[in-house]
């Protein structure tokens, strides 16, 4: 494993021998959430600042969608909101393996950590989750304007009337969560395994992401099983105006951390 502190090598492009990968079975995810409570619940300071943190990033961006009246945008937001969560969890991978190897998860030290990413491998991968989170905000305007431009929904209650109750809403519906899962399940495979992996070891971030994308083929329905349980939880910690993500966010971070110790050899 790399230096526990993260901290002392730089994490450049180094090609190198794609690491093994091992099947998961549905124990493993069990196993890996019942860790990861058990991580937030031994360091909960940093899940706790993490995910409010991320919380109001939540509530800004609702309340300035509603001032600048665009309401339509706020589902799709909290529907693309689990895209970044991977990116989101960084210091909460950072705990867990310091939790692992018998230290003390200081404060201070994670957080150094998590700063030191801005000039490693971890910031390209931002740069992709940042990408198709654009992509996904910017193909729902493309769908309102070409499926319900005809159409006023000046209102929250009136978009939602507006693509429940007629034909043209309900294409919008099916094209757009159709999108949306294509686009999920491309960041889902390619980011589940990649960044904790960079935190871990000295690889590039396109040998990360192949990794990914192996450890998601290698066990292809318990790693949807997983994406299915991370997109549900986060959406549902996202209902109560995001409150829900100051404990879930904590314990799926620290969760992906075994998960990914139980995937890759």
């Amino acid at each position: 494993m790399a230096d526990v502190k993260g901290t002392a090598q730089p994490q450049g492009n180094r090609p190198g021998a794609l690491p093994e990968v091992r099947a998961l079975t549905v124990a493993d995810i069990r196993r890996s959430l019942a860790e990861g409570a058990a991580d937030f619940a031994r360091c909960p300071a940093v899940g706790l600042i993490i995910g409010a943190v991320f919380m109001l990033i939540g509530m800004a961006i609702t309340v300035s969608l509603l001032v600048l009246h665009e309401p339509w945008l706020i589902y799709p937001f909290a529907i693309g909101f689990p895209l970044v969560g991977p990116f989101a969890a960084v210091g909460l991978y950072e705990v867990s393996r310091r939790l692992e190897a018998g230290q003390a998860p200081a404060l201070g030290e994670v957080f150094k950590v998590i700063w030191a990413q801005r000039r490693r491998e971890v910031s390209w991968m931002a740069f992709v989750m940042l990408f198709v989170f654009w992509i996904w905000m910017y193909q729902i305007r493309l769908l309102i304007a070409l499926i319900l431009g005809r159409m006023s929904f000046a209102t929250l209650d009136r978009f939602v009337g507006v693509v429940t109750t007629t034909s043209e809403g309900w294409i919008f519906l099916g094209i757009g969560h159709v999108v949306g899962a294509a686009l999920a399940l491309v960041l889902f495979s390619i980011t589940v395994i990649s960044i904790p992996m960079l935190l871990d070891r000295e690889v590039d971030f396109v040998t990360a992401m192949i990794t990914s994308v192996r450890t998601v083929l290698a066990s292809p329905v318990v790693m949807l099983g997983w994406g299915l349980v991370v997109t549900l939880a986060v959406l549902a910690a996202c209902v109560p105006f995001f409150l829900g993500l100051l404990v879930v966010l904590p314990v799926l971070g620290h969760a992906t951390w075994h998960l990914y110790r139980r995937a890759v050899v």
